[in-house]
């Protein structure tokens, strides 16, 4: 099979010839600056270690190629810290507006080249938006954003208002070039004990706009996958009330049970769920992970990847050592 209808295989929950072999998220700065002193550069020429898309083929793993579409134009101002608020008040929001949902919403020149490989079936394609509880709390800040539900809910229903409009037109734009195989929706909404907001939250200033957000990806043939860190557990169920389908990228560190979720949920999609605390502890730790996902990976719509980005602690010869196993499992279904 070649890696598009592979994916498309492993999420319509019919057997593939193998499972994927992905790193969904991009590589961390600190892991690449190790290896290349450890000699990723006689694998991978110096100028593709840095771009994330070349080092997976460098890895060989499968070609997936994503574009985050942001709503912000270039130039627009960022907070002076991480978690810091850029919009204090509705005011704010309207000063800020020149700098926001960008016309046009996708630069179709980036993704052109995509297309033909795309067709052929040699490339999966997925696109990252912007999410309802995400956008509004890179406005308002990590902590003024969860006061604003009560304090200023009108603010909160228009951000989200325009940021569907925004992602619903770029949809629209990135459909007229090819129309991607899923779509991940940024959303961090989750802790490790839970998710941040109460399902009652989630209906009233989510819920409206990730129906028709779904409703559009749907009627595309687009997967939706929404990407939040944390345990997700209790939040699949208000996510598959809006049309959602599949999370990731299920951190074992937050206590996330790939085998529990696939029980309650056997119709869910799940990227992810390796645990990344074991890579850099030796074959058998890298093994005896991949046998307690291996019943998942072989009930059918799970993808087994990092469940985050690979850390700084796992060395070169760690990773290669996680592919090769990963590459042996990948087969045992």
């Amino acid at each position: 099979m070649r890696p598009r209808e592979r994916f498309h295989a492993v999420v319509g929950f019919t057997p593939p010839d193998r499972l994927p072999m992905v790193e969904w998220a991009g590589y961390w700065d600190q892991t690449v600056a190790r290896w290349m002193n450890e000699g990723l550069s006689e694998l991978c020429p110096r100028a593709d270690a840095t771009d994330a898309p070349a080092l997976r083929a460098c890895f060989g793993l499968d070609c997936w190629s994503q574009l985050w579409i942001r709503p912000r134009a270039a130039g627009a101002p960022d907070p002076p810290h991480f978690g810091a608020p850029l919009v204090a008040d509705e005011s704010g929001y309207e000063e800020l507006l020149p700098h926001l949902y960008p016309r046009p919403a996708v630069d179709a020149g980036s993704i052109a080249s995509w297309s033909d490989s795309h067709a052929r079936g040699e490339r999966v394609v997925w696109i990252t938006l912007e999410g309802f509880f995400w956008y509004p709390r890179t406005l308002l800040g990590i902590e003024n954003h969860l006061y604003a539900f009560y304090d200023l809910p009108e603010l909160i229903h228009r951000m989200n208002r325009d940021l569907l409009e925004f992602n619903l037109r770029a949809l629209d734009e990135f459909c007229r070039v090819t129309t991607p195989d899923f779509a991940t929706i940024a959303e961090d909404m989750s802790y490790n004990h839970g998710p941040m907001l109460s399902e009652e939250l989630f209906d009233e200033f989510l819920a409206p706009y990730y129906r028709r957000l779904t409703a559009a990806l749907r009627q595309r043939g687009i997967l939706t996958i929404v990407d939040s860190d944390g345990e997700v557990s209790p939040l699949i169920p208000w996510l598959k009330r809006v049309g959602v389908e599949g999370i990731l990228p299920l951190e074992r560190a937050s206590g996330v049970d790939v085998a529990a979720l696939r029980a309650e949920h056997p119709d869910f999609v799940m990227i992810g769920g390796y645990d990344k605390r074991v890579m850099h502890l030796g074959d058998a730790a890298i093994r005896a992970e991949f046998e307690r996902l291996l019943p998942t990976m072989r009930s059918g719509g799970f993808i087994p990847s990092v469940d985050h980005q690979t850390p700084p602690e796992v060395s070169l010869v760690d990773y290669r050592s996680y592919l090769r196993i990963l590459g042996e499992y990948a087969e045992r279904l």
